[in-house]
């Protein structure tokens, strides 16, 4: 199977906050690097609660009982390069195979070792070294009981790299270091379950799975089930790179048009900087000097749709007030969801009462967000409705703890296209908030993220 295109998807993980704009060794923002994906040394990683030497990605294989898997490990070493006194952590790339037949998964699976050789280079006055690493990758297998012949797939990565002292910092650390570690998971005989989307019948079995480090998506790039990517950063399944990205900007949450922009107003000194600060730096700069018009034009925005409503308008402009918005897919790699504008679509010929726009309230009479109620733990929570925040139930994000017990306002009832109520809410006790509140600016939780309050 050619995994290149998953490769792509997945070095845009590989290098996720490699180098950050302004791309200069002396940017604050890149005092402190490798954030992604990180399995450090075991003797360092149990002085330091907070990082972890063994990453964990479990996934649901259905198959037709002769089934054959291989483990695509990635990871970037550190190579620290020093010159004058100055040192900059560049990186290389290295790869693990392993591959498991049936047997071997029936039974008690198998264990992969594997050593990555350090080694110094002395170049016109610069010297490179790579600390040697030493790890493992285990592939097992569990039976998911029920009539279907499906198991519950284990496989885990285990930097066992031995430290002859335990690190002071973190910095000091990484070189022993696996960064940016991801697995490419590829089956022969099987087909792998989606872990977003499971089947009824997997959803108990896809529930049991335990991932650390990583979580694993569908990523066959023709659609199929025969290749899971297992990155630090989540994906939604069969990720795609944007066409319209030029190339990396080696930070993948930011816009291209926007980096590549600030990239350009870099003074000479700055970008002279930059050039001396990494290979791929320097290569980043020359791409976005040497761009035409037409590769800048194109970074402004794509129209995009999920699902056709019907023939388009023969006045494009006319889409705005025939048929709704459907957000474009979120694509890997450095182009993210703030620059793949929204699909036009046509909801219907023109004048159709069914084609009524979905996202406006003010189109959809049996919609008033103002008035609207929902019952959470037996009592009628409306605006105006004081609730205390408890989120982290649906979801995982890190600011999350900032708002576990707040107080907030209710400020709408809205409902999904789904028909699935959900609540607009400000803070009660920000000093600001009634600027926020006067532009639109909400937080947004599921009624089960909320208590009802006097």
């Amino acid at each position: 199977m050619n995994l290149d295109p998953v490769r792509y998807i997945a070095d845009a993980v590989l290098y996720e906050g490699y180098i950050l704009y302004p791309y200069r060794a002396s940017a604050q923002k890149n005092q402190s690097r490798w954030q992604f994906g990180v399995v450090m040394a075991p003797g360092y990683a149990a002085a330091e609660e907070s990082e972890t030497s063994v990453t964990r990605a479990e996934c649901v294989l259905e198959h037709s009982g002769q089934p054959s898997v291989t483990v695509l490990l990635r990871f970037l070493q550190v190579q620290r390069r020093t010159s004058g006194g100055a040192s900059w952590d560049e990186a290389v790339e290295r790869e693990v195979e392993v591959t498991t037949d049936a047997a071997a998964l029936g039974g008690g699976g198998v264990t992969h070792e594997f050593t990555v050789e350090g080694g110094e280079d002395l170049s016109e006055g610069v010297v490179r070294r790579r600390e040697p690493l030493t790890g493992a990758i285990t592939v097992r297998a569990a039976e998911v009981p029920g009539p279907w012949r499906a198991v519950r797939l284990q496989v885990q990565v285990f930097n066992r790299t031995e430290l002859a002292a335990t690190p002071r910092c973190r910095d000091d650390a990484l070189p022993t270091a696996l960064v940016a570690a991801h697995t490419i998971l590829t089956v022969t005989g099987g087909d792998f379950i989606s872990m977003t989307d499971p089947p009824e019948w997997a959803a108990p079995a896809v529930a049991e799975c335990r991932n650390e480090g990583g979580w694993p998506v569908l990523a066959d790039p023709d659609g199929g089930r025969q290749v899971m990517l297992s990155s630090p950063i989540i994906l939604y399944d069969h990720p795609e790179l944007a066409a319209e990205s030029p190339g990396e900007l080696y930070d993948g949450t930011e816009i291209d048009e926007i980096l590549t922009l600030r990239t350009l107003a870099l003074s000479d000194a700055e970008k002279a900087e930059a050039r001396a600060t990494d290979p791929r730096a320097a290569a980043l700069l020359d791409r976005v000097e040497s761009m035409d018009a037409q590769t800048m034009a194109q970074l402004h925005g794509t129209i995009r749709s999920l699902r056709p409503r019907g023939p388009a308008p023969a006045d494009p402009l006319a889409a705005w007030d025939a048929g709704p918005v459907d957000a474009g897919p979120v694509d890997a790699g450095s182009v993210d969801a703030g620059s793949v504008y929204a699909g036009l679509v046509a909801a219907g010929p023109a004048g159709d009462a069914a084609a009524a726009p979905w996202w406006d309230p003010a189109a959809d009479a049996s919609v008033s967000p103002e008035t609207d109620t929902v019952i959470i733990g037996g009592r009628e929570v409306s605006r105006g409705s004081r609730v205390v925040l408890r989120p982290g139930a649906r979801r995982a994000d890190a600011q999350d703890m900032f708002l576990v017990g707040r107080l907030a306002e209710v400020q709408a009832v809205l409902h999904d296209v789904d028909d699935t109520p959900y609540l607009a809410v400000s803070l009660a006790d920000q000093p600001d908030e009634d600027l926020r509140i006067a532009h639109g600016r909400f937080l947004y939780f599921m009624p089960d993220e909320v208590e009802p309050v006097s």
